[in-house]
């Protein structure tokens, strides 16, 4: 067994310090750290008064140092899985993207192979289907040509590996596919690249859509008189995935969409494509070029064509224009994560029983030590 002591514990609702978490593949024991010295049978590493968090989920991620998902190899996948432990991520959602239903199929089969075989990374705990069941107006960076009507038979296979996939709910067919899914699966339904009035996103919740991909991005803005997707997503029982790169939105809103939905109905997430964790320069996302420059990635005609954000710059990013604590902040990148994707028994809060996931990082969230299910991930 191991045990981190010398840190700041980060719980649901507190940070706690003068204690130690012991643990193997999951967490066996928070005690004294007066105890620890009397405990011969330990790995004892000290921390330094960092903090000791829940690994970090991410939730929508299309890749990292230089590899996609729609790569669909086990090259690819290894390389994003270790590459995101360097930042303090210890679970997360390949993303698939708007391609043809091959390509899609083809990511889906190699993520279903890895992820069966196990790796030395974060762990895989689902996938993520991002298009192609979306609206060609609020595209953004999703390929055109390959976008079509929402159709069950081409997920029906791998309703047991994907855990959340978008859906433009005012599409041909749509409402029929969201109860289809909810009715027959446990796949999180999730509302983005949407062009839908305020009263469509509204019937699409009331059908089955939880969970609003990318909140402001790709969908109807907010305005007074027509409330849009936006809208629709502050005023109802929804959870919502912000960029927060302050670039997709501005940092003036962090704080009004923690406040208007509360706490546990936010999550950050990256949408971080290939080129996250390399140089500037031309990507390639989906088939098409993209330029990244200055902590943007835009194709060629200025869309924003996802992030190359990580995790933990985006709590740092929060906590710089707002006023939550640490604990509030790490919950959007853990419990709350997890409670969308239903893995929250053994996922997103350090607690007896649940996996080892752990990940220990400073003031400024630089990452020193990311733990996945009781072994050593990254560490400097």
């Amino acid at each position: 067994m191991k045990c981190l002591y010398n840190g700041k514990i980060i719980l649901k609702d507190q940070v706690i310090t003068g204690k130690a978490i012991i643990f193997d593949e999951r967490i066996y024991d928070i005690v004294d750290e007066n105890e620890v010295s009397m405990m011969d049978n330990l790995e004892k590493i000290d921390v330094k008064g960092k903090y000791i968090s829940p690994g970090f989920i991410d939730i929508h991620i299309h890749g990292f140092d230089g590899y996609d998902t729609m790569d669909a190899s086990e090259e690819a996948l290894k390389a994003i899985s270790k590459g995101i432990t360097r930042n303090g991520v210890t679970s997360f959602l390949p993303t698939t993207m708007t391609m043809s239903k091959e390509r899609i199929i083809s990511a889906l089969e190699a993520i279903r192979q890895f992820k069966e075989k196990g790796n030395d990374g974060a762990e895989i705990i689902g996938v993520n289907v991002e298009g192609p069941f979306i609206n060609k107006k609020f595209k953004g960076a999703q390929d055109e040509q390959y976008i079509i009507p929402a159709d069950f038979e081409i997920i029906k296979e791998y309703k047991d590996l994907i855990s959340l996939i978008t859906v433009a709910p005012e599409t041909e067919g749509a409402l029929e596919f969201i109860k289809k899914v909810k009715r027959e699966t446990n796949i999180v339904l999730s509302m983005g690249h949407t062009a839908a009035t305020y009263e469509e996103a509204k019937e699409g919740i009331i059908s089955g859509i939880s969970h609003v991909t990318h909140l402001f991005n790709a969908m109807t803005g907010l305005h007074h008189r027509n409330p849009g997707v936006v809208g629709a997503a502050l005023t109802h029982d929804v959870t919502c995935e912000v960029i927060a790169d302050t670039i997709h939105i501005h940092s003036g809103l962090f704080s009004m969409i923690l406040k208007t939905k509360g706490m546990d109905k936010v999550v950050l997430v990256t949408d971080c494509m290939s080129a996250g964790g390399k140089e500037e320069g031309e990507y390639d996302l989906g088939g098409q070029k993209v330029f990244v420059k200055d902590k943007q990635a835009r194709l060629a005609d200025g869309t924003l064509a996802g992030s190359v954000l990580n995790l933990k710059d985006a709590v740092y990013n929060v906590n710089q224009h707002t006023d939550f604590t640490i604990h509030q902040l790490v919950s959007l990148i853990t419990i709350n994560p997890a409670k969308i994707l239903g893995v929250d028994k053994r996922k997103g809060s350090l607690e007896i029983g649940k996996d080892a996931d752990i990940t220990v990082f400073d003031e400024n969230m630089n990452i020193s030590l990311t733990i996945g299910r009781g072994k050593i991930l990254y560490e400097i």
